[in-house]
């Protein structure tokens, strides 16, 4: 029965949040900040509207640059803004 419960606490959750966006800032010590867009049909103008929304990511070891485009996953509050943490990187900037 003990085993049963390491084994489940090693898998990662699978109901975490997962986006994808670009790196902006690297200023800060083991933080990134990450830009994710979007685009949705406003329902009273039935317009496509483009929204972004920035995400504070933990980033451990400082290896993501801006401009790099990442995917980031919901974690436990790590500070007062930041809830996420950047999983891999899919391009890196030019």
């Amino acid at each position: 029965m003990a085993d049963e419960k390491n084994a489940a606490a090693e898998q990662a959750p699978k109901n975490r949040r997962k986006l994808t966006g670009i790196v902006r800032s690297n200023k800060m010590d083991k933080t990134v900040v990450v830009e994710v867009s979007r685009r949705y049909v406003h329902r009273k103008y039935k317009k496509y509207v483009k929204a972004r929304e920035r995400y504070k990511a933990h980033d451990g070891d400082n290896q993501y640059n801006i401009g790099d485009t990442v995917e980031i996953m919901e974690s436990r509050p790590l500070s007062k803004d930041k809830r996420w943490t950047v999983t891999r990187l899919i391009t890196a900037a030019k």
